[in-house]
């Protein structure tokens, strides 16, 4: 099949020279067909027939022939037909009374919006494909009953909608995830006021990218802008369930990746199943049990095979017979889908919450810092893995005899670590004792 002719209306990342006297909007009277375009006033966008890169609305209903026209109807919809059938192949579906006062015109950020008398009715930022372009929200507007999300293309020449999605999941405390179908395939964690918990990396680009993040009785919502705008970026969420980040390299002519999820396999959702931990060292991916906890099978943990998880030692759970809670250091917090939030408790206040309900079985900061809010787990403590660096520090409820084990050990450690500190001091101190004796 060929695809250049075939997949109407997308909106493509070009430099349009070559289109600069376009106009930027379709009216009532002004429709397009095959071979037209419209280009935003910045030429930084075109709609039109073209083969598909960042926003395709016919994605499942391709013309076979270069008999499409998108135009403009008195009800003030945007529609796509085919000039050879009568039923619209794709159209806005937007309720609004009949006028000719009404007009679609692309913007320079990438956006089709839909004029009716002034105000806008519809956009393409908010009905996605698998592109998500600078100051695009996406999440859940509960006023407008709208979902934003991206949805894989069936393969890399077909934009049918396929098998991968990336999306906030509003359940317990909002998460980004990558599923396939209604598989978790990959977990972006929690937003803690700068990021993205699951994702370290984000903090190391802040100079380039504005974040922003509302959760609020409206809106679940996600964006990001450049910092500079002569920096051309794009995401998009590829035919493998791949979330990609690119930028435009001018002087090569190309797009280069520069950041993706999930990277390695301690980013497979649940690899290491309830209560494991993975971890990757020198390239090798090992499951391990948090605090408290023992494999489940041992058999198939040796086998490495940590899916199952992990079950307590002592299989009565701890409750309010002298337990407390160990630190895990340098984490991807638990899925916070069985977490609540405490917005206004420090840590000391987060840790008596979670000590008082027997059912809680970690907690944590919510933020980057102190003092930033209170997250507290009620259900297993699912897809957690080790960071180089960036992670941040978990708190897991166990009994009396593993809190003083680990206490034991703490001690031992610092007490090693005393010996190392008393010898690096004392050592100076005798070397210019021996060189005073030897002058």
């Amino acid at each position: 099949m060929n695809h250049v002719k075939t997949l109407p209306i997308i909106l493509l990342i070009v430099f349009m020279h070559q289109f600069c006297t376009s106009l930027d909007t379709i009216t009532i009277n002004q429709p397009i067909v095959d071979g037209d375009v419209i280009v935003s006033t910045g030429e930084t966008f075109a709609l039109g027939f073209f083969s598909p890169v960042v926003w395709v609305a016919n994605r499942d209903s391709p013309i076979n022939d270069t008999s499409g026209v998108v135009s403009i109807t008195c009800h003030v919809n945007v529609v796509l037909n085919s000039r050879n059938k009568t039923t619209p192949l794709w159209f806005t579906n937007v309720s609004a009374l009949p006028t000719n006062n009404c007009v679609a015109q692309l913007l320079d950020s990438g956006n089709l919006v839909l004029f009716h008398s002034g105000s806008t009715i519809w956009q393409s930022f908010e009905h996605p494909t698998n592109y998500l372009l600078p100051k695009a929200k996406f999440g859940l507007d509960r006023r407008k009953g709208l979902n934003s999300f991206l949805t894989s293309w069936k393969s890399s020449d077909d934009p049918g909608t396929g098998n991968f999605s990336f999306r906030i999941n509003p359940e317990g405390y909002p998460q980004l995830f990558i599923y396939k179908g209604h598989v978790p395939k990959w977990r972006g964690g929690h937003w803690n006021g700068v990021r993205w918990s699951g994702i370290p990396k984000m903090q190391g680009v802040t100079f380039i990218f504005n974040y922003s993040y509302v959760n609020n009785e409206n809106e679940i919502s996600f964006s990001w802008n450049v910092v500079y705008g002569s920096i051309l970026t794009i995401g998009v969420l590829n035919e493998s369930g791949i979330y990609q980040r690119s930028k435009w390299h001018e002087n090569l002519g190309r797009w280069e990746e520069f950041a993706s999820v999930p990277r390695d396999h301690c980013d497979i959702y649940g690899l290491c199943g309830a209560y494991g931990n993975c971890v990757r060292y020198n390239d090798e991916i090992n499951c391990t049990c948090l605090p408290g906890y023992q494999p489940k099978s041992p058999q198939q943990w040796h086998r490495k095979d940590g899916s199952v998880g992990c079950v307590r030692k002592n299989q009565t759970a701890p409750c309010r017979n002298g337990e407390g809670f160990v630190e895990v250091a340098n984490v991807k917090a638990p899925d916070t889908s069985v977490a609540r939030v405490s917005a206004n408790l420090d840590m000391k206040a987060c840790k008596n919450e979670c000590l008082r309900n027997c059912s809680c079985t970690a907690y944590a900061s919510l933020g980057t810092t102190e003092g930033s809010g209170c997250l507290t787990w009620y259900g297993d403590l699912l897809d957690t893995r080790v960071f180089t660096e960036g992670g941040q520090s978990i708190y897991v409820r166990v009994d009396a005899i593993e809190l003083a084990q680990y206490e034991n050990k703490r001690k031992d450690l610092l007490a090693r670590k005393g010996i190392l500190l008393h010898s690096f001091h004392i050592g100076p101190l005798n070397l210019k004792r021996i060189k005073a004796t030897r002058g």
